[in-house]
């Protein structure tokens, strides 16, 4: 998809369809202003007769045909000083979907000057991500979307806009959907080690796949044993982008990569398991993933990043893993295990301290962790733990920047005592109360504690079940676009 600046006067330009956003207050007046090549007279009495108001949500489609201007489509932005972003949002991707099979070139224009937290940026990545389409396992995978260009009206502020680095993020949040929507049989850890591979030669970045045996070697028993009970060999991934000038940040990024999550022994069964789902265990890791596809090609100055998956399955055999273990993870630190269903914690585990050991400033980790997270969040809100205040306000602010929603939630130390374990140094699991807390907590235990840390847990975020704002329904990409705001604002 091609993006532009139309500069020129509004009433000479031409396309297949236009959006426009209008306020409630006088809009007449509104449409008049623009100038626009198109009858205002008719255009208002179509709305009139339609009862549109402008208010936040509404959207009409008029039919034109004619040589300038097949449809318009209008949606309403609320009142002038009381403008929600959310719903400008979701009504730019309503209308972007509407659209999206039209060949010839589109237009959208919106009241730029008097929308002061929302940009040229965040519009396009809107159109862009909103009309994505996964069709590679159905016979419509021949199938693309037809829009094309589009052109952004009405801008006064001439100064260049980078689109090539609008479509390198949206290219790593359509590649963690892409991820994140396969199916175990296709995505498996040495499928996903693959993709990294891919990733490294493509956009030139270091990378190196760690197999069992070199697992071993680093004695990383916590993400061994969850790999134990699968037929598949396990895939440590570790890929490093290094800007070619000097190093002010050194930062790691840990995804949680399970590309299936049966339970194992603690088998996921009955209403609400979502077994059937469990290919997204690894939203982590595509997150990840993502972003080091969007870093490679945007390559930001100054920075030295490591992006870091413990790949693996989470299955049942003879040689699986028990509930009743004690494991021994790679700082040491020895865990019983009372539930072979909190597995990516484990994995997590062995990947935070080979990152803790690169001595990065840094750690942000990301996974489907905990469907307590979902419980106290739902699925609009990722939960957020940090070590470290500055972090997490910046994580907090790079996130609301971008339109992903976030929530930073306590690390209630007092919550480590259920963590106790009477025969090892800790349990993998605490009580049922604040789950996502100690899951928190636990993974506190798996690194240096002068290095900064967050943890985001995505399980709540990283699939939608129907249309969300630019999320269309499925794999959501969610954490690309924070992480590499995140690293741009550094």
């Amino acid at each position: 998809m091609q993006f532009s600046i139309f500069q020129n006067p509004l009433n000479t330009w031409q396309g297949n369809s236009l959006i426009i956003g209008m306020f409630e207050e006088d809009i007449f007046q509104q449409l008049e202003k623009y100038n626009l090549n198109i009858d205002v007279k008719l255009l208002t009495s179509k709305l009139l007769k339609k009862d549109f108001k402008g208010k936040k949500g509404q959207i009409l489609n008029f039919e034109f045909l004619d040589s300038h201007l097949n449809s318009v489509l209008i949606f309403g932005l609320g009142k002038r000083n009381k403008i929600v972003y959310e719903s400008l949002s979701k009504s730019i991707a309503d209308c972007s979907r509407r659209i999206c099979d039209v060949e010839e070139k589109s237009g959208i224009l919106l009241p730029w000057d008097e929308l002061e937290n929302f940009s040229l940026h965040s519009a396009a990545e809107i159109i862009r991500l909103s009309i994505f389409r996964d069709n590679r396992f159905n016979h419509k995978k021949d199938e693309k979307v037809s829009l094309k260009e589009v052109e952004f009206l009405g801008i006064t502020d001439s100064k260049e806009i980078s689109f090539k680095e609008i479509q390198d993020i949206c290219a790593g949040v359509e590649f963690a959907r892409e991820l994140v929507a396969a199916p175990p049989n296709i995505l498996t850890p040495l499928e996903m080690s693959r993709q990294a591979i891919n990733i490294a030669k493509n956009y030139d970045l270091e990378v190196k796949i760690l197999d069992k045996k070199e697992c071993e070697d680093l004695s990383m028993g916590a993400y061994l044993a969850v790999a134990k009970g699968s037929d598949l060999e396990p895939k440590f991934i570790h890929l490093i982008y290094k800007s070619n000038d000097d190093i002010r940040k050194k930062i790691a990024l840990v995804g949680k990569g399970l590309t299936f999550d049966s339970g194992g022994y603690n088998l996921k069964v009955g209403a609400g398991s979502q077994i059937d789902m469990m290919k997204y265990d690894m939203g982590g890791s595509a997150a990840v993933l993502g972003t080091a596809k969007a870093i490679g090609a945007i390559k930001p100055k100054g920075l030295e990043i490591h992006f870091i998956i413990a790949s693996c399955e989470n299955m049942i055999n003879g040689s699986a893993f028990h509930p009743g273990d004690v494991i021994t993870a790679s700082n040491g630190k020895t865990i019983e295990i009372n539930n072979t269903d909190a597995e990516g914690r484990l994995t997590l585990a062995d990947a935070l301290t080979y990152a803790s050991n690169l001595n990065p400033d840094t750690i942000i980790d990301l996974a489907t962790l905990t469907g307590a997270c979902v419980i106290a969040l739902g699925g609009d809100l990722a939960g957020l733990w940090s070590n470290n205040n500055q972090l997490a306000n910046d994580l907090l602010k790079a996130a609301s920047e971008v339109g992903e929603g976030m929530w930073h939630m306590p690390l209630q130390k007092s919550y480590k005592e259920g963590l106790k374990s009477h025969i090892a140094d800790m349990k993998n699991t605490g009580p049922r109360g604040g789950g996502s807390i100690t899951a928190a907590l636990f993974l506190e235990e798996f690194f240096n504690e002068n290095i900064n840390w967050a943890h985001i847990d995505i399980a709540g975020t990283c699939w939608a079940d129907k249309n969300k704002g630019l999320n269309p329904s499925g794999a959501t990409g969610y954490g690309v676009r924070t992480l590499v705001k995140w690293i741009k604002n550094i």
